[in-house]
């Protein structure tokens, strides 16, 4: 591994996201209220059903949101919301959901980049943060390699950050890691000319050598550099050499696709195109195992074998965790799992513990991922199948849902988190009869447990009020008659006003 102590300039996204870009990916104002407003009396709200063309009146820049339908509603299950990615449609970008499929919030990925990637929480500085990929894919061999950066986000959704590859290669998609040293570790795909005529390739071949980069995140430095050719041989490979008119693209030999920390320090990251799974020296580079593959150094049992995998994890027990696809270039089972194994270390060997199947045993050629809950159960991501699953210790499906057919998340995550949004709430008004409906949301404010909707005459003089609990995303509430003018307040569970809207005339 080497040592790095001089800074090397970073890539922007906006002029170079899109320059070696091998296929396009598949496809409120401002100001918010402090203190508490005079509250007139109120009565409670009867819910009013929108029509079906207008999804969210509040905010119709979201009514392209793909639905989240829950097909086993939770019980039981580890608090928090769930982190995805759509993939297809006109909003593509981060979007946390609740356990009822209800939008916490979204934001639409800005050009040029074409997708979002890897959302989830994670801690930066001690501090609750927001990390995803943004960029674009391009194809290898029927792969997807990104090029793009990654993003991190307070609590307020406000950017902190970008964290770009050193030199001038781009940020995979496939995996972030914060450390609690305030860096950051991921991989780069760099395509690299490679004598590829002992595969039967061409001499004037290119290889795309996976390099793992630990860039400290204020400054940028880069601190560390793993590259893989120098300790993972290309006979270890599973992938084909591309042929024919595409012999001289990219030979994906590697395809990694995670990264993370054993208890010890070192690194781990699972390789698809290996099939292995190996733990890395973090000062000295040195591979001090394999698991998996064509060279495994440990013995692995027949129940604990796997192909195609993703997402290599050290758990709390001790014991590790990857979601093994099971299919890709090759089938080699016929459902993909959440497998968990142990290791001796001294013995040399690794001996099944548990999986965890989807209840379709669905089988996901790509993507996915197979986390660890703090209650001890796990969340399954299951990557090219638009589904994610939370599962008791024992396997037990406790919570299951899913996005449409033609969409997919490349990884799917359960944790908590508390959003308090720095605009102000959003509010879309209609007449209906006599009575007016105000639709009411605040994207990414966690904090809302009722609305309250002010009617009057003019801005300053809302004497009218309705009351409702937050039902999802949008909350209706019916005021009678037709007034001049509509504030909406965004109360929490005390009561307290923690944002208002601004006054929106009602217009018949």
């Amino acid at each position: 591994m080497t040592d790095r102590s001089t800074s090397k300039p970073g890539v922007s996204r906006r002029t170079m996201l899109l320059g070696s870009a091998a296929a396009a990916a598949v496809a409120g104002g401002g100001g918010y209220l402090l203190g508490r407003s005079e509250s007139p009396p109120v009565q409670e709200s009867a819910a009013a059903p929108s029509p079906a063309a207008a999804k969210y009146r509040s905010r119709p820049d979201l009514n392209g949101l793909p639905d989240v339908t829950i097909t086993t509603p939770g019980r039981g299950t580890a608090p928090g919301h769930v982190f995805l990615t759509p993939f297809a449609g006109a909003l593509r970008g981060p979007l946390i959901v609740d356990e009822k499929g209800s939008p916490v919030w979204f934001r639409k990925v800005p050009d040029p980049a074409t997708v979002a990637i890897d959302f989830k929480a994670q801690r930066y500085r001690g501090k609750p943060v927001l990390t995803w990929w943004e960029g674009t894919i391009g194809g290898t061999g029927g792969q997807g390699v990104g090029q793009g950066e990654f993003v991190v986000v307070d609590q307020a959704y406000r950017e902190i950050t970008r964290i770009r590859a050193a030199g001038t290669e781009q940020a995979d998609q496939h995996d972030l890691l914060i450390t609690a040293e305030g860096t950051a570790l991921f991989w780069v795909y760099d395509p690299v000319p490679y004598d590829l005529t002992s595969l039967g390739g061409p001499a004037d071949g290119v290889l795309h050598d996976g390099v793992l980069q630990e860039i400290d995140i204020a400054t940028g430095r880069l601190i560390l550099e793993w590259r893989a050719r120098d300790h993972v041989g290309l006979d270890e490979s599973y992938a084909p050499l591309p042929q024919g008119a595409s012999a001289h693209l990219p030979y994906d030999y590697l395809h990694p696709n995670s990264v993370s920390l054993d208890a010890d320090g070192h690194l781990l990251f699972s390789a698809r195109h290996t099939w292995g799974l190996y733990k890395v020296h973090r000062r000295t580079g040195a591979v001090l195992w394999r698991i998996g593959g064509k060279r495994s150094d440990l013995r692995v049992d027949e129940r604990s074998a796997f192909s195609w995998q993703h997402d290599f994890q050290r758990r709390r027990d001790g014991g590790y965790s990857i979601f093994d696809n099971g299919a890709g270039i090759t089938t080699e089972r016929d459902y993909s799992r959440g497998l968990i194994f142990s290791v001796d270390e001294k013995a040399r060997t690794v001996t099944f513990v548990a999986e965890h199947v989807h209840p379709q045993r669905l089988s996901a050629p790509t993507q996915g991922n197979f986390r660890e809950l703090a209650d001890g159960g796990t969340f399954i991501g299951w990557g090219q199948q638009p589904h994610f699953t939370e599962h008791d210790a024992d396997g037990t499906v406790r919570l299951a849902g899913h996005l449409p057919r033609d969409n997919q998340s490349y990884r799917a995550y359960k944790a908590e988190w508390a959003g308090v949004a720095r605009d102000q709430p959003a509010l879309g008004l209609r007449v209906e009869g006599d009575s007016v409906i105000a639709s009411a949301s605040w994207n990414g404010h966690t904090g809302v447990a009722r609305w309250r909707a002010r009617a009057g005459g003019r801005p300053g003089a809302l004497s009218t009020a309705v009351e409702a609990e937050r039902a999802g995303f949008e909350t209706e509430l019916t005021l009678a008659g037709v007034p001049e003018y509509v504030v909406v307040d965004a109360l929490d569970e005390t009561g307290q006003v923690i944002g208002s809207s601004s006054a929106i005339p009602v217009r018949v």
